[in-house]
């Protein structure tokens, strides 16, 4: 099963989970899960022309569905602040610039955040900068779950949006 796991994780996990998930550790979590449950499902493998490798992606492409279902009922699909930002700033540089990588990230996130609606800038920051629970943050802002939910998407994307426009975005890709 070790060797299994050192063939088959790597492109399981590349290509299937994290382009579905979305989320690496989630996408490690299922991963995981998927290994035990066919460590548990073993003896009632039958081998009916397919592969193993068949057998794990759809282990494998279920579990990933319950845990979407699951984070879209939770309200837990919409991607963290980092996730967000990566397609727009790309991947980091070497590590001795990360610091200053990040600083600079944080300044310009200062700066896009301030050219926001103050409400929809007040959702980001209690959602993604205090990282408080979706309850917390409807409770902080005085709506209801569902209006908050509305309310930060909308944010989300004024935000990705004042952040395209912004010079910030240019020197980003640099």
């Amino acid at each position: 099963m070790r060797r299994l796991y050192e063939v088959l994780a790597p492109p399981l996990y590349g290509r299937i989970l994290l382009p579905q998930l979305g989320d690496p550790q989630t996408a490690q979590d299922v991963l995981a899960e998927t290994f035990t449950r066919a460590i548990e499902e073993l003896d009632r493998y039958q081998d009916r022309g397919g592969s193993i490798w068949s057998w794990l992606v759809t282990i494998a492409r279920n579990r990933a569905r319950d845990v979407y279902r699951a984070q879209v009922r939770e309200g837990r699909h919409l991607a963290s602040f980092e996730a967000m930002l990566a397609p727009i700033i790309g991947a980091e540089g070497d590590a001795g610039d990360t610091q200053l990588d990040r600083a600079r990230l944080c300044e310009a996130v200062t700066r896009t955040l301030s050219r926001l609606n103050p409400r929809y800038r007040r959702a980001l920051q209690l959602r993604f900068l205090e990282e408080r629970e979706r309850m917390e943050c409807a409770a902080a802002m005085e709506v209801k779950l569902g209006t908050f939910d509305v309310l930060l998407l909308r944010a989300l994307r004024a935000f990705r949006a004042e952040w395209l426009d912004s010079p910030d975005a240019e020197n980003a890709d640099r």
